[in-house]
């Protein structure tokens, strides 16, 4: 199939080559030429606008990174809007707000195109191997003609309901992690406040009932960061983070309800961002908790 994918940051980057992988024709679209290069060199074509790329695919994926850059890609100068969108099907991927999707999917009805959203759960590695977790939200009609892709993209995906619907979901599921990374930080301070050796802890804390499950796999490497060592690089950063948990907020506002445990935690995330690790991994939040705690490295 001749797919269009439009942002090539980590994540659409890691989808268009599982793509190609998979044997299909893409044609990439960024703001920046330069960040499309390295997939452009694995054999994508590149487009010069949203709009030509639209006509050389019969699926665009949009994968953006918020509402301001979403928009863009549709309704700026040589958007999808200006395209024959006729008979075309436009998935949209971003992690955006459930009313900013609304407007992308009337836009592309309106020009005769067919629109699903499935913003996902998970990293680079798993979008790279096809083992990413799907929202889905959409008609039947147009979930249906999808997911063929979302097949290949997801080790799992579910139509949630109407479009808006996936992009609640996401921001439902991506709560308890952002609040895990930030309660694990706050444990690891009292364990640290105790004298309590920081691997044993560690290892304590990954094997715990409340441990998500990539905590044994990120807990060693945050550790090291603890103790002053130089952090691998970002698969979600922390500055992402604080995107999402103001979706969450504006989400739960929306519906008239209270979210405490989210306000707490976006302006614990907020202050991390402000002590410069917005570029750090989101996962080594309990890190910069721990320092931010006055508890001295290597302990």
């Amino acid at each position: 199939m001749k797919i269009g994918l439009c942002g090539t940051g980590k994540m659409g980057a890691a989808m268009t080559e599982r793509l190609m992988g998979e044997g299909h024709e893409l044609t990439v679209w960024n703001r920046t030429r330069e960040r499309a290069q390295p997939v452009i060199d694995k054999g994508a074509r590149w487009a010069d606008s949203p709009a030509a790329l639209a006509g050389a695919s019969e699926a665009i994926i949009v994968m953006v990174y918020d509402d301001a850059a979403a928009l863009g890609v549709y309704e700026g100068e040589g958007g999808l809007a200006s395209a024959d969108l006729n008979g075309k099907l436009v998935i949209e991927m971003s992690t955006i707000r459930p009313e900013t999707v609304r407007r992308l999917a009337e836009l592309v009805e309106s020009k005769g195109g067919h629109f699903v959203e499935c913003p996902v759960g998970g990293t680079v590695q798993p979008a790279r191997e096809g083992q990413l977790l799907g929202m889905v939200g959409g008609s039947a009609e147009a979930v249906e003609r999808a997911r063929p892709i979302l097949d290949q993209l997801c080790k799992l995906h579910r139509h949630v309901g109407p479009v808006g619907a996936g992009a609640a979901m996401k921001l439902a599921v991506n709560l308890p992690l952002a609040i895990y990374w930030e309660a694990l930080g706050e444990a690891l301070s009292i364990a640290e406040a105790w004298g309590i050796d920081r691997e044993v802890a560690g290892e304590l804390l990954a094997n715990s009932s409340g441990a998500i499950p990539a905590a044994k796999a990120r807990i060693p490497p945050m550790l090291k960061v603890i103790d002053g060592g130089e952090p691998n690089p970002a698969a979600f950063a922390l500055e992402g983070m604080v995107k999402d948990l103001g979706l969450m907020e504006h989400v739960s506002k929306e519906a008239g309800l209270d979210a405490p445990v989210v306000a707490a935690a976006r302006a614990c995330y907020a202050r991390a961002v402000a002590d410069g690790w917005g570029n750090r991994d989101a996962s080594l939040m309990p890190a910069w908790r721990v320092g931010a705690n006055g508890l001295p490295k290597g302990r």
